[in-house]
């Protein structure tokens, strides 16, 4: 089959990266919108006077759902790398939806007693399934989709998408904050943002069932229908990962300190700011708002000095800044008594975690080969995320209502440390060929190698 030329082959990559990126956006727009408005939905569903235990009982709930993520992992990383990554995209966007629009019709504690949490814990269950399988398809188009000297900036829109979904969020909370009462939007404002996630996941849908399948899928499934034939029944399950156990335990281990540092200076962030420093609600969403929009902006470039420079050097740099850094930072912020100042913090913290935001996507998929990849990302990057990542939030305030908040300073920065000695340890995995065709390649510039060195010698 001839090759496409080079104009079609950018433009193919250009869509690929924008459709991936705005599904991308619109799940995890849906799955923060949950933690950006826990703050006005708290009291609806768990009655009660202490804030505290009410933001408590919404952060538990947030924390179930991931407990769902390696069960998503399992089963939408299976059908990734089965039947497509195309094909899981689209499942999995549309159990966003249905989630959203669970919570945004769920019924108040004064509607309908306790079944309203239980309508709100459904909905983050279905939430985390999908999310589980999400993260690890996307990551797996968006590195298979991008060039092989440009994976580094393809798998930092993850992030930027990611990121551009909570922007999202909590720009439709600053505007409902400055149009409608608190008395309003406690009532029946929240549920506005639910509704809107539902609507754009439909649009999405439609966009994903116009993506292209990656190269690297449609080299395996055809190699899977010829000579590999007898090897296609354990493509994408967990008998083929256990021989890929080592890279799956790596994938956990450089997730943990990632996972709890982005939590904690994201969607912990507002709710630090309003509850330790005592700040206004509107100023401290508006902090987070301003340094996560610049936070998606350092994404791509810190993707581009990874491909010239390895993915290792990013990575330490995130763990040696978050090991030592998180104590001064986090104290200082609680203190921080400008908006200015809060920005400052919070961006120094952001741009830290950016050596790990912007090339994790791409490190996870280099370590696998293609017939077991999006289940390789996913299932453990889920375990991880389910016992670390989603529960930073609920621990942070458990240590804060314990009278001990200081301590989970530590803890983030005890996170970080374990991950900074797998960093330390690992292999770069910059060169990693992602498709038979670049295996190749490799292979083809290994043998040219020796007969070109009597030539060099000659000379």
């Amino acid at each position: 089959m001839p090759a496409s030329p080079p104009g079609d082959e950018r433009r193919k990559r250009r869509l690929a990266l924008v459709g991936g990126s705005l599904g991308n956006l619109v799940e995890w727009y849906d799955w923060f919108v949950y933690a950006s408005f826990a703050i006005y939905f708290a009291d609806s569903f768990f009655p009660g006077e202490n804030p505290t235990t009410q933001l408590m009982n919404t952060a538990g709930i947030f924390a179930v759902g991931f407990l769902m993520r390696p069960v998503g992992g399992w089963i939408l990383g299976r059908a990734a790398d089965r039947h497509g990554r195309k094909s899981a995209l689209t499942l999995t966007v549309t159990m966003m939806s249905v989630a959203a629009l669970l919570i945004a019709v769920a019924p108040t504690y004064g509607q309908a007693g306790y079944f309203g949490a239980l309508v709100l814990l459904l909905a983050r269950l279905l939430q985390g399934m999908s999310i589980g399988g999400e993260y690890a398809a996307s990551a797996t188009y968006l590195t298979e989709a991008s060039a092989r000297n440009r994976r580094g900036p393809g798998s930092s829109f993850q992030y930027v998408s990611m990121t551009c979904g909570q922007l999202l969020g909590l720009g439709i909370l600053i505007t409902l904050q400055h149009t409608l009462t608190t008395a309003q939007l406690e009532s029946w404002g929240w549920r506005i943002p639910f509704l809107v996630g539902a609507l754009f996941a439909v649009v999405v849908f439609w966009l994903r069932r116009r993506l292209q399948e990656t190269d690297a899928f449609k080299e395996e499934t055809a190699a899977a229908e010829g000579e590999d034939a007898h090897d296609d029944s354990t493509r994408g399950t967990l008998k083929a990962l256990w021989h890929y156990r080592r890279q799956a335990g790596l994938v956990m281990a450089l997730t943990l300190g990632g996972t709890v540092a982005y939590y904690t200076y994201t969607t912990y962030l507002t709710k630090y700011l309003v509850g330790s420093a005592g700040m206004e609600k509107t100023t401290a969403t508006l902090v987070s708002f301003t340094a996560l929009a610049l936070f998606a902006v350092l994404q791509p470039f810190a993707g581009m000095l990874s491909d010239r420079i390895g993915r290792r050097p990013l990575l330490i740099t995130f763990a040696v800044g978050c090991t030592v850094g998180t104590y001064p930072i986090m104290t200082a912020l609680g203190s921080a008594s400008s908006y200015w100042s809060a920005l400052g913090l919070s961006l120094l913290a952001l741009v830290i975690v950016t050596g790990y935001t912007s090339i994790n996507a791409a490190v996870k998929a280099e370590l696998f080969p293609t017939r077991v990849r999006a289940l390789g990302v996913a299932l453990p990057y889920a375990i991880a995320n389910a016992l670390f990542g989603g529960t930073a939030e609920y621990v942070a305030l458990w240590f804060k209502n314990s009278g001990h908040e200081t301590m989970f300073f530590w803890y983030v920065s005890g996170c970080a440390l374990i991950s900074l000695v797998t960093y330390v340890l690992m292999p770069d995995t910059r060169n990693a060929a992602l498709s038979r065709a670049e295996a190749e390649a490799d292979g083809e510039a290994a043998r040219e190698r020796p007969a070109a060195a009597p030539a060099e010698a000659a000379r």
